[in-house]
């Protein structure tokens, strides 16, 4: 496996996951120029409140090339991203979160949405983050509906009424009385979140907290 991990390493020679330069030495998928200059959240940035859920932490701003990472993790293929991803995740859960969850889970796509990209991003990104917390993520809810993605709608109450009854539990006893930790991968005005942590409060969760990669 090593000389065949070699020669794959000389036909496709791994890349910075966010700006896409050469890695040249054995690395956790960032350039050493991503890892001291990449826009990460600092102070009050790092945590946010909404409905429902009691904080969101994120380790990353949305912009420049944390934004067309992300992007090419979405639309593009990019699923191998999760890995680079979830470490960088795992530490802002670790430093932030720790003691406050039973439960690791994440906001799921449409079944539709999930056919077409080929994969849920947020269940990669809360696969990768669980096992380097040295645990497991498991699936809560189910989409529902298909409905208008929420990157193409600005006003925060249109957003809002967009995902509105879409999500479902997937078993009851599951979340029955356990703090929930929901993953995502960008947090913008909070109403996924927030819509997903009402449901699984509704069902019996005592509590959710979230983390995203990034929050724009």
């Amino acid at each position: 496996m090593g000389v065949l991990s070699g020669i794959l390493d000389l036909l496709f020679p791994p890349k910075c996951v966010f700006c896409r330069k050469i890695l040249h030495k054995a690395s956790d998928g960032i350039c050493d120029g991503c890892r001291d200059g990449l826009p990460y959240a600092k102070g009050s940035q790092i945590t946010q409140t909404g409905n429902f859920f009691d904080v969101c932490v994120s380790p990353l701003l949305y912009e420049g090339d944390v934004r067309k990472s992300i992007l090419r993790f979405k639309f593009k293929g990019a699923a191998s991203y999760a890995d680079c991803y979830g470490k960088l995740l795992a530490a802002c859960i670790r430093e932030h979160l720790s003691g406050k969850y039973d439960l690791i889970s994440w906001v799921p796509l449409s079944a539709k949405r999930a056919k077409d990209r080929g994969y849920d991003q947020a269940m990669l990104l809360a696969l990768a983050a669980a096992l380097e917390l040295d645990d497991v993520a498991v699936e809560t809810l189910t989409k529902t509906q298909h409905i208008k993605a929420q990157s193409t709608i600005q006003d925060r109450e249109q957003r809002r009424a967009n995902v509105s009854g879409v999500y479902e539990l997937v078993d009851r006893e599951l979340v029955q009385g356990k703090r929930v930790l929901l993953i995502d991968d960008i947090i913008t005005t909070g109403a996924t979140l927030s819509e997903c942590a009402r449901t699984l409060l509704s069902g019996g969760a005592e509590s959710v907290v979230c983390a995203t990669l990034a929050r724009a």
